[in-house]
Order: C-alpha cells, then structure tokens, then sequence
C-alpha cells in the first residue's frame, strides 16, 4: 500500500482552506464558475460544467491513447492515470462529481460531520457525494491511495451509486465486496485494489473541488474516460475538440489500414504526408461510408477546413 508523505497532507489542507467552501465542504458555485471559466456552455446548479450527453456517448468510442495524445499537444500533460483494477472490462464515461478524502483528525472531523448533518446530510461522509449525483455523472474520489481500510463503497452504496448515474466509480483508494458490486448490471468501478476491510480513519475534505488523482488532476465537470488502459480525465472545454479530433484521427486510420490491406497504397505513403490524391480518395471513402462516421456532415465539413493534414 503506497501512503503519501506527511508534507503532501500539509500541502493538500492549505490548498483546501485556501478555497471559498460552502456546504459541507463544498467550494462556492462562484469559485468552480471562476476555476473553469475556459468552459462556455451549460451549467449544473452548483457550477459544474454540463458537458452534452450526445458528446459523453460519442467519448465511448475514443481510445486513452489519442485522448492523451491530444491533451498533451494542448498542454494538458497531468490527466491521466494508468495501473487500476476494475470489476469489469465495461468503460465509464461521464462528467466528474469529485471527493477529497483525507486521514481522520477527529477535532475536524466532529465539524466536518456536525455541519453536513445540519444541512440534511446522513451517514458517514464517504455517502455525501452520492446525493450530488445525477444520471450521467461519475464520483471521483481521493482517498489518498488508501486500500486497507480505505474502502469507500461496498455493494450497498454501488447500488446507490447506480440507481443515480447509471454508470460507475473511479477511486483512488479501494472498494469492499467485489462479488457483490460484480451483480449490478452495467457498473463498474476502477480502484486502485480491492480489500474485505471497513472505511476506518477517512474523513471527506473536499466535495465537488479539484483533486488529485495519482498524477492526474481533476475539476468537478471533467469529461471521465475509464478504460482497460487506464483512465484520463479531459476538461470539459476541450471535450468537443477531443471527440472531434479521436473521431477524425479514427477514420483516417481505418482508411489508412484498408487501403495497406488492399494493396493500394504502400506504406511509406499511408504514413507520411498524404498527396492531393490520397486525400480525395479519402474524402470519396468517407462519403461511400457515411452510415459509419459518428461525425454529422457540418461538423466533418468544419473540420476538415481547419486541417492542415
């Protein structure tokens, strides 16, 4: 089990005190509106970006791989993180309800929970994110890579979890009852290890505020993509230009491959800058597989006068 250093906990308390927090450890709707202010769309009620439903379908079919590549060229180098187990093969994707839990103290603690029960909040803390949770949203979790008696849901709360996003968790730290998460149709959880040990000497510091996530940083509202490779996480301004792009890079590479497999092309030509002619031929491809391309006309149109191949 890798514990942080003691000065990483110290680190972590002043950036949290240094935020305007409301509610249980919320930071203000000002704050999180001020912290993501490249996003321009939709909002949730407490400030979260609402990145499109049609976009988090689309980011299903994106690999990890040209995600991060993509992010990397923007001068995002701290989104993912790799070395997860999960339940199943099952990928989650969805828009980031964050949690920063930390060791228990229990002065702080005692405040901690004394305030969320005064505000309508039941249970132990580890429960309060669930009731932030809409359908379409992921809960996000820092427990400071904590395994034994780190575990933040079993099969009762996973329950909870997916009656309210349909979809799953990404914990670093552990869950319980493996068996019984393993029967909730269509969840899955990526955590770092499984343990049959109770949540003990873990308080929730952070709801809803920027976390981090191995060496991944995370905003409420991020787009989430989990997958067998690992995880990453995209800020939700970039999410179109990251859809978009994967989409295109994907084409291209299935045009590339049939054209090698064919015999058309060598590949010297495939992999290099393509000519005028590789080019129409690949715009007649797309257009005699129109069915197949997830992107609409307008938006490959839109693209493809921006590309400089």
């Amino acid at each position: 089990m890798k514990i942080r250093k003691p000065e990483s906990y110290i680190l972590i308390i002043f950036c949290f005190i240094g935020l305007h927090v409301v509610h249980a450890q919320q930071i203000a709707k000002e704050e999180l509106i001020y912290l993501t202010d490249t996003w321009k769309g939709e909002r949730f009620d407490d400030g979260r970006p609402k990145i499109p439903a049609d976009l988090i379908e689309r980011a299903k079919g994106i690999s990890i791989d040209v995600a991060w590549q993509i992010l990397d060229n923007e001068g995002y180098a701290s989104q993912y993180e790799g070395e997860w187990k999960s339940i199943n093969d099952q990928p989650v994707v969805g828009r980031a309800v964050t949690a920063m839990f930390l060791p228990s103290r229990p002065d702080i603690e005692k405040q901690i929970k004394t305030r969320g029960h005064e505000q309508g909040f039941k249970g132990n803390t580890n429960s309060w994110p669930i009731a932030k949770l809409t359908e379409g949203d992921i809960y996000v979790a820092d427990a400071f890579g904590k395994t034994l008696q780190g575990t933040l849901i079993g099969d009762n709360l996973g329950n909870a979890i997916y009656s309210k996003t349909k979809r799953g968790v990404v914990f670093y730290g552990s869950s319980r009852d493996l068996e019984g998460l393993s029967k909730i149709e269509g969840f899955n959880a990526f955590v770092k290890n499984w343990n049959p040990t109770y949540l003990k000497n873990v308080m929730l510091a952070g709801l809803n505020t920027p976390i981090k996530i191995g060496k991944a940083i995370v905003m409420p509202g991020d787009l989430v993509l989990a997958k067998k490779e690992g995880v990453i996480f995209i800020p939700a301004h970039l999410v179109e230009k990251v859809v978009l792009t994967a989409e295109f890079i994907d084409l291209r590479d299935e045009f590339g491959h049939e054209m090698l497999s064919k015999g058309i092309y060598e590949s010297g030509e495939i992999d290099n800058e393509w000519t005028p002619a590789i080019k129409d031929r690949f715009l007649k491809w797309i257009k005699n597989n129109g069915n197949s391309v997830p992107m609409t006309q307008e938006e490959l149109n839109h693209f493809l006068n921006k590309r400089t191949w």
